[in-house]
């Protein structure tokens, strides 16, 4: 499983990593059942603290996109289509909300958006 870090960045490590597992989780590069590396194992690898693993973890499986098995390890949950749209659903307004900002220190209308947006999922 390739993560990598970035210690510049706003991001928590910890966040860093459930983002990166989710979307190793979303584009099929881990597959239901596929088990995780151990916290310890993933923390040593990337050279950070087991709380920091354990958190990105906990994180993963409150989410639903890891479950835990008492003594075996972390797997991959079963896919759950709802999950993972309203996963997308929650990206998307991340990005439309920057782009609604970038929109009005630019000066531009909302309409300008909206007829911006239509033209990019080509509607017209």
């Amino acid at each position: 499983m390739d993560i990598i870090i970035r210690n510049t960045g706003e991001s928590p490590i910890y966040d860093q990593i459930t983002r990166q597992v989710k979307t190793l989780i979303l584009t099929g590069a881990l597959k239901e059942g596929d088990a995780l590396p151990s916290m310890r194992l993933l923390a040593k690898d990337l050279r950070i603290s087991v709380i920091t693993t354990k958190r990105a973890y906990e994180e993963l499986e409150r989410e639903g996109f890891i479950t835990t098995v008492p003594g075996k390890g972390c797997f991959v949950a079963p896919k759950n289509l709802e999950l993972a749209r309203e996963n997308a659903l929650r990206q998307v307004e991340e990005h439309l909300q920057k782009a609604v900002e970038a929109a009005r220190l630019g000066g531009i209308a909302p309409a300008e958006v909206k007829e911006t947006l239509d033209i990019i999922c080509g509607e017209e």
